[in-house]
């Protein structure tokens, strides 16, 4: 299939999701989804075949087949097991991953678009308790190289996620101690200029703004190794 040359999103976009989240129905969505396809699932296809390269150079294992459930989310919600009935998601979104079953407790580049606002980054979508106890384990034996993978974290990357009411370790530098006693995290830029969605430089921004956090990959990929000896074994 030809690559279709990214020209940024529109605001006809954005209306559409904005609109998802007041109408919300079934038959809305399909009165309006040539939108949909034109204005969110067309970019974003797009989006993904230019970052494509930029990121294999990060990992060439990462998936980059620009589709729904591969690198793309989907619109539709799963309500099965949620109070949230709402049929579609007012969002929508980007990864670059390894292919695998356990997604969500392995590293993933992510970029997010919303009515109002845009965000991207590195992270777990949820870490399990053994991946971040491995994760630990090797901040502490890698200070050197767990250093380097903080340094790549400048504005306007912060680092979010749930952290332990009480620190695991007492008295330990501020600057570990916020990683560390994190329970999952994510190291994010989010910015509500809408307007940078609407230019084809969008896709050279996010390729050099994700570039700069390969040294935190590398670092969570050697967490990633770890989960293949047992945490009495460390």
């Amino acid at each position: 299939m030809k690559e279709t040359k990214f020209n940024g999103f529109t605001q006809q976009g954005l209306n559409f999701l904005q609109q998802v989240r007041i109408e919300n129905s079934k038959d809305w969505f399909e009165e309006h989804r040539p939108i949909y396809d034109q204005h969110i699932l067309t970019p974003f296809r797009a989006l993904v075949d230019e970052l494509a390269q930029p990121m294999l150079k990060i990992d060439p294992l990462f998936e980059t087949r620009p589709a729904i459930g591969k690198t793309l989310s989907r619109i539709h919600r799963d309500t099965r097991f949620s109070h949230d009935k709402s049929r579609y998601r007012s969002r929508m979104w980007l990864t670059f991953k390894r292919p695998s079953k356990e997604w969500t407790d392995a590293p993933v580049f992510f970029f997010e678009i919303s009515p109002d606002m845009l965000r991207y980054g590195l992270g777990y979508y949820s870490a399990s308790k053994g991946t971040m106890d491995r994760f630990r384990h090797l901040a502490l034996r890698q200070s050197e190289e767990f250093a380097a993978a903080r340094a790549c974290c400048k504005a306007p990357f912060e680092l979010v996620g749930d952290s332990y009411k009480r620190p695991l370790i007492k008295d330990q530098a501020p600057e570990i101690a916020d990683w560390y006693n994190r329970k999952t995290f994510a190291v994010m830029a989010t910015d509500n200029q809408v307007e940078q969605l609407f230019t084809p430089e969008l896709a050279t921004m996010l390729a050099k703004k994700l570039t700069k956090l390969a040294p935190l990959y590398q670092f969570l990929m050697k967490v990633e190794a770890l989960k293949q000896v047992p945490l009495e074994d460390l």
